[in-house]
């Protein structure tokens, strides 16, 4: 046997190899080892660590948040400018004042401070950070929570399962998997959601949807067999939009309905809503749920710009553990807490910070990441993090873009190396990353 072939029959959770199985492998010499250990040895970590997660949180700071101003302070160094640091729930580690909440938190979650990037224009490094791809012309990637969609189940899940709450520039997408990936874009949550409601009375609306179908019937009726499968997909969406209008799964996005005192937790801001919202939203089965906060461009007046942002994020952030723990929703969502870049360690003659991909904090919670974790750090001299060779995991070196997204996708349970075969017939790893394993519990 191919020892390919047995690694694939290991990993495709084989509970045994029968006599047969192993004799043929023997022929091959005792190099067959060598897989089936690796897929045990996974299956062990996995075993040990419990069921993999299903949901993400993505919590998207668009604009590249100063890890300076953030989580990667340097109190009293030049670098710092007028910064000041709090203490946190781990001797010896410092955040910027204003993160006292998420501070408090830090025993719940890892930090990840050398985290490198080649992309220090916005849309580019967006695109880069949400696909773990950098751009193509001549191929649009998926988004995470595309990924996600695309490989775990949808079943009992009646509301779109991937989510842009206050959505910037450019929310996820489903790129070469089709649109029907693409987030479902609705505002702040104290607002209704749009295009839910039907606009006539529900005999009218019946008629409608019966006139929609009499006319796709005849559209389709001697045509093309594609054309055939064009009406099943309409259909099918249709039938998808009308089950959602009448889903109770949509009182998930109802804020109101929590409690005044766990909705003051989150802060009075459309972004602390939606962090609630998020935690009720996985609740409910929806797998990836953006929660955007803009306005963290600081190319003048950093410390205000940083400091008005940072007032908004801290008290979401820290609820928003709170609440999945609470909740037990907590070692089945993972939170990303992350911009496209951070911010130079000079202060320009505009009093502000401007675009640094080569060396800025992102925050892993919940999962199968650790706990209390602190990964890397940024020099005090504002030195650049050196960047690994295509994505390796080098000791010294930053931590690349496509190695958080493997480790992500590692951590839901996903192949991440499995190939998807794209509309024009062109194979696709769903990641070149590799897995860091010092994040993982």
């Amino acid at each position: 046997m191919n020892p390919l072939d047995l690694e694939a029959a290991a990993c495709g959770g084989a509970t045994h190899f029968n006599r047969r199985t192993i004799l043929k492998a023997g022929l091959a010499g005792l190099g067959w080892l060598t897989p089936v250990a690796h897929c045990l040895a996974r299956q062990a970590e996995q075993d040990r660590s419990g069921k993999p997660a299903q949901s993400v949180i993505l919590l998207w700071l668009q604009g590249g948040p100063s890890q300076l101003e953030t989580f990667d302070p340097h109190p009293g160094k030049n670098i710092a400018g007028d910064t000041k640091a709090i203490n946190t729930a781990l001797k010896g580690v410092q955040f910027a004042e204003g993160m006292e909440q998420t501070a408090e938190q830090l025993s719940s979650f890892t930090l990840v401070r050398n985290m490198v990037s080649r992309e220090g224009d916005h849309e580019r490094a967006t695109y880069n950070m949400k696909t773990g791809f950098r751009p193509d012309p001549t191929l649009v990637y998926p988004s995470i929570g595309a990924v996600l969609c695309h490989n775990l189940s949808k079943e009992g899940v009646e509301i779109p399962r991937h989510i842009s709450i206050s959505p910037g520039q450019w929310p996820g997408r489903g790129g070469y998997l089709g649109d029907q990936y693409d987030a479902f874009k609705t505002n702040d949550p104290s607002s209704p959601i749009p295009d839910v409601t039907a606009r006539v009375p529900e005999e009218r609306f019946q008629r409608r949807l019966k006139d929609v179908d009499f006319v796709e019937r005849a559209f389709a009726k001697g045509r093309l067999k594609d054309l055939e499968k064009r009406k099943t997909l309409q259909s099918t969406t249709i039938g998808r939009a009308v089950k959602m209008m009448s889903s109770d799964q949509l009182k998930a996005f109802d804020v109101s309905q929590e409690s005044e005192s766990v909705r003051e937790a989150f802060g009075d801001s459309p972004f602390g809503r939606g962090c609630l919202a998020a935690a009720r939203l996985v609740e409910v089965g929806v797998r990836c749920v953006e929660v955007n906060l803009n306005g963290w461009d600081s190319h003048i007046n950093n410390h205000a710009t940083q400091g008005a942002r940072v007032a908004t994020l801290d008290p979401a952030f820290a609820a928003l553990i709170r609440i999945l723990k609470e909740r037990e929703l907590f070692e089945r969502t993972i939170v990303v807490c992350a911009g496209e870049f951070g911010r130079t360690p000079s202060i320009n003659p505009g009093a502000g910070r401007d675009h640094w991909p080569h060396g800025f904090s992102i925050a892993l919670a919940g999962g199968r990441f650790r706990q209390g974790y602190v990964h890397g750090g940024t020099s005090p001299e504002g030195e650049k993090i050196e960047h690994p060779e295509e994505n390796q995991i080098e000791p010294g070196k930053g931590i690349a873009v496509a190695n958080i997204h493997a480790t992500i996708l590692h951590a839901l349970g996903i192949d991440f190396e499995q190939e998807l075969i794209t509309p024009v017939g062109r194979p696709m790893s769903i990641s070149k990353g590799h897995v860091v394993h010092e994040l993982l519990a």
